[in-house]
């Protein structure tokens, strides 16, 4: 099912989010609905050996599970150090540093436009709170209670 590009970039953001805590490298996202007529959004990614590709598919699957989007298909060869999740609108690629630079997907799609990693993560600026206005008995000073003196009389 075709999303919205504002509903895939949402789904982009929310895998690059999982992928960030699970400590990717070279995180890139190309926006190739331009180029493409299979997907819109790649998202490149390298991890530092098979078991950290193994944990980045599994973090950006949960990320999909959540956002309940189907996977349409997924290769993932024995120690081929490149897995590929295809979720129709989104394909994520993840790749061991060798097999990032031997494929170079980013020059293939050199001609998409790259989004900031920093500015997809970035949290939404929240608006400022005014400040309350103070009532008008609040700022009047109250007169302070006066101490009585606590002397004993005499007996």
């Amino acid at each position: 099912m075709k999303l919205k590009k504002s509903e895939s970039l949402a789904v982009v953001k929310l895998c690059c989010q999982a992928l960030e805590e699970k400590k990717v490298e070279n995180l890139r996202v190309m926006d190739v609905s331009g180029q493409s007529s299979i997907t819109d959004f790649l998202i490149l990614a390298t991890g530092t050996s098979s078991p950290h590709l193994r944990a980045l598919r599994i973090e950006a699957e949960k990320a999909l599970d959540s956002a309940k989007v189907r996977i349409v298909g997924m290769e993932i060869p024995q120690d081929g150090g490149w897995m590929v999740i295809d979720a129709f609108d989104v394909m994520i690629h993840l790749f061991t540093a060798e097999q990032r630079e031997r494929y170079g997907l980013e020059n293939l799609w050199k001609d998409a436009e790259e989004l900031s990693i920093v500015k997809l993560l970035a949290s939404p600026k929240r608006p400022k709170a005014k400040a309350s206005v103070k009532s008008k008995k609040a700022n009047e000073k109250q007169p302070k209670p006066s101490r009585k003196s606590s002397k004993k009389s005499p007996g």
